[in-house]
This record gives C-alpha cells, sequence and structure tokens, in this order.
C-alpha cells in the first residue's frame, strides 16, 4: 500500500496540471474574498479615494477586467503554443524521454498557473460589478488588485521568455539531468560498507513465485516486505528491482522456506507504471543523459561537443561516488537476511553511463580522447581495487574500438598515449600519469 501511495504522490508532483489547477483556484478564491472585504464596508470612503486605488465607475471597472480577462486568456494560449513547440525541438534533438523535465518544470506551470489564475480572477470580479441602473457596485480594492495582477503577469511574460530560452539550450537540459543523478546517488549511497547477500545455494530450495501484472516496477516499500518477511519466519529474494520490466506469468521472486501470503505481499509492496521513471531507479536518470550523448552523435546531430559535455558530468557523478558504496539490497533481521533486493552495481553502472555513448563514438577520436581522460580523473579518485578494475575494462574497450575504427595513426598514436597515462595514474599516480604523458608526447 506504501508502494501505491508513493507512485500517486511522485505520479502527482510530476504532472503539469497540479500547479496551474492550484493556481487557478487561489485566483477564485481571492476574487471572492477581495469582493467580500469590498461589500464588508470596513475600508473608509477616504482611503477609497486615493489616487493609488482605482476610483472609477462601474462601466470604466467592466471595461477593464474585460481587458484583463481577454488579454490574459490570449497570452495563455500563446504560452502553451510556445511551450509545445519548445518540447517539439527538445524530443527531435535530445529524445522524448527528456519531455517529462520540461513538463514537471515548476517555470512553466508557474506561468501558465499566474496567467489562468488572472484571468479567473477578473472573471469572478467582473461579475460582482454593477452600474447606476442596477444598484451601483464597483468593487475599488478588488479592481486594484487585478491591476496588479496584471502587472504581474506582464513580468511572468518576460520571465517565461527567457526562462525557455534557457531550458532548450542542451547545456542546461544536461546540467538539470545531472543534477538528477547526483540527487539519485545522494539518495541511495551510504558511507557504510553493507552486507554481502547470502550465497546461491541459500536458495536452492526456494519457492518460485509468479506475478501476472506487466509494466515497470517503479516503486518498491522493500521495508514493509521486509517486515512481513520477518514476521513469517522467512526470506524473500526478488528477482527485479526499480526500473526492471516485470513480465506477466514470469518470476518476481524466490521465498524460503514458502509460507502462505507471499503474492498478496509481494503484490502490495510493489508499484508497477506503464512508463519507467522512479526516484529509487538510478539507472533511468543515467539513460537520460546517455540518450543525449547518443543523440548528439548522430549522423544527422553531428556533435561531439554534447557528448564530450555528458562525459564530464559521468565522471564528476563517479568522483562523488569514490568515498562512498553503493547498497547491497540486503535487509536483514537479527543479523539474519530477509529480504534480498537485485542492487546496481559499480561494474554496471559504469556500464550504463559508457558502454552506449562509446560503441557510437568509436569513429570519433575527440570523443574518445575525452573518454579516456574522464576515465583517468575518476581513477584518480578511487581507490577501491574492484572499481579500478572497472575502470581499467572500459578504457581497454576504448583503445580496442578505436584501433578498429580510427583510420589516423596521429589518433591511433594520441588514444594510445592517453591510455598510457591511464595505466601510469592507475598505477603511479598523479606524478606517474604526468610523466607518462611527457615521455610519450609527440615529437616537434
Amino acid at each position: 500500500m506504501k508502494a501505491r501511495l508513493r507512485k500517486f504522490l511522485t505520479s502527482l508532483a510530476d504532472t503539469f496540471w497540479l500547479v496551474p489547477a492550484a493556481m487557478t483556484a487561489a485566483g477564485i478564491v481571492l476574487a471572492l474574498g477581495m469582493v467580500a472585504v469590498d461589500r464588508s464596508g470596513v475600508i473608509p470612503m477616504s482611503l477609497l479615494d486615493n489616487s493609488w486605488l482605482y476610483n472609477g465607475g462601474g462601466t470604466g471597472a467592466r471595461t477593464l477586467l474585460g481587458a484583463v480577462a481577454s488579454s490574459t486568456i490570449g497570452v495563455a494560449g500563446t504560452v502553451f503554443s510556445i511551450t509545445i513547440a519548445a518540447l517539439s525541438l527538445a524530443a527531435g534533438q535530445m529524445g522524448p524521454r527528456l519531455l517529462r523535465n520540461f513538463t514537471k518544470d515548476r517555470g512553466n506551470q508557474f506561468t501558465l498557473g499566474a496567467f489562468l489564475g488572472t484571468f479567473c480572477y477578473a472573471l469572478m470580479v467582473l461579475r460582482t460589478v454593477r452600474t447606476q441602473d442596477e444598484g451601483i457596485f464597483v468593487p475599488h480594492l478588488s479592481l486594484t488588485v487585478s491591476i496588479l495582477l496584471a502587472f504581474v503577469c506582464v513580468a511572468t511574460l518576460v520571465f517565461f521568455v527567457g526562462h525557455m530560452a534557457g531550458r532548450i539550450n542542451v547545456d542546461t537540459v544536461i546540467a538539470l539531468v545531472s543534477l538528477d543523478v547526483q540527487r539519485a546517488f545522494g539518495r541511495i549511497a551510504v558511507k557504510e560498507r553493507q552486507p554481502s547477500p547470502p550465497p546461491l545455494s541459500f536458495w536452492k530450495e526456494a519457492a518460485v513465485i509468479l506475478d501476472g501484472r506487466r509494466g515497470y516496477l517503479q516503486q518498491l516499500d522493500d521495508t514493509g516486505l521486509a517486515e512481513w518477511a520477518a514476521d513469517k519466519g522467512t526470506a524473500v529474494r526478488l528477482l527485479v528491482r526499480p526500473g526492471d520490466f516485470v513480465f506477466p506469468g514470469a518470476p518476481i521472486a524466490l521465498m524460503t522456506p514458502p509460507v502462505d501470503g507471499a503474492e498478496e505481499a509481494i503484490r502490495d509492496a510493489t508499484a508497477l507504471s506503464a512508463q519507467r521513471g522512479s526516484s529509487a531507479d538510478i539507472e533511468f536518470a543515467v539513460r537520460q543523459l546517455v540518450e543525449v550523448a547518443v543523440r548528439a552523435l548522430s549522423p544527422g546531430i553531428n556533435d561531439p561537443h554534447t557528448a564530450v559535455s555528458v562525459i564530464d558530468r559521468f565522471g564528476a557523478a563517479l568522483c562523488e561516488l569514490a568515498p562512498l558504496h553503493l547498497p547491497a539490497g540486503v535487509l536483514l533481521h537479527e543479523g539474519n537476511p530477509v529480504l534480498v533486493v537485485p542492487a546496481v552495481g559499480y561494474d554496471g553502472l559504469a556500464d550504463a553511463m559508457f558502454h552506449m555513448i562509446r560503441q557510437n563514438a568509436a569513429g570519433s577520436a575527440a570523443v574518445l580522447i575525452r573518454l579516456l581522460d574522464v576515465l583517468t580523473a575518476v581513477t584518480s579518485c578511487e581507490h577501491d581495487p574492484s572499481r579500478r578494475a572497472t575502470l581499467h575494462r572500459h578504457a581497454d574497450l576504448v583503445v580496442g574500438d578505436a584501433k578498429r575504427n580510427i583510420s589516423t595513426p596521429e589518433d591511433i598514436q594520441d588514444i594510445t598515449r592517453r591510455h598510457s597515462g591511464f595505466l601510469a595514474m592507475k598505477d603511479h599516480g598523479p606524478f606517474g600519469h604526468l610523466e607518462a604523458l611527457t615521455q610519450n608526447a609527440p615529437k616537434k
């Protein structure tokens, strides 16, 4: 149940309409409140005659409110059109999976909400204005607020144009998505070393649990499922993690010893969705950045600088991860494992970051050189032998692809020199890296 609730709240927070709807409702409530204040007579006439407040008649009030309402709803349509055009541009150049970063952008939502809220405010106040023939009533304070809201809309429009121009910039998009990667690392990485999962022989006699649902696992209440397993005296090993696709009729978990109610417990602790995307799915944010780089390397765009920028962001993320540990996905109860969830390891994380970029940049010497430079920088921060072995493997793959796909001898020589610098950094530190680059520098 907690997983479904988290899924609902996450989906609600990411919707485009929530903030505009709230601001529209706020505009209606504000209009009703201001008209009530005008009707109450608590504001003295001497203040209403002040030049800073609206002091015209009913006909002028209707004209003013009609102008505010018509102009704001017209500009709201323009804002929506600009947003759709920006989304189309982003989808074509950076990938459709990045559209959610535009739709959940609070600046875009606030802009649309400001215009819709002002429109509704003007309409609600307009319905209360009465001329001489109808029993005169002119809500002076409400009309003054409508003028202020109109000025706020003008400022919002200026903000929106600059905001949208910055948001469709590829460097801004990369920075925003890399911030998602950084936040994902901050959520799952820990300082303490994690317990190791039990050996495979532990699950040899385990019962298989099937699931008839289909979709991406978006939310997992691992604490609740672990408590259920501890109460039942059993251990559960999930075969999928957040971000994985659950196939109907396929095994979703193993359990030893078998107990009744496991299917219902797993169903209550998991929430599936037709789309991939979860705060617990660290690879999703990584793949968004990879998609930007891969599209930039396509023949139709041919923008290696964007791919280099993505590689730099990945290098920074791995350097920040160096002193931390990734979770092993093992939950213990009184020292015994009760729940094991497949976890993203350093190998899988590095593969998700670099494999597709390297494969699509196999013929681009500039991108491969930068990839080796970033791997070298990460190696200088990383001291774990197994992680260093992973980085070494990727460096060797870069050199192998370069030798198969690049025909210019000078480029091959440069890539080989950077690879030697990587090995020197790994084995001898910064001085060895500097010495290796100096010795292997091309002779002038």
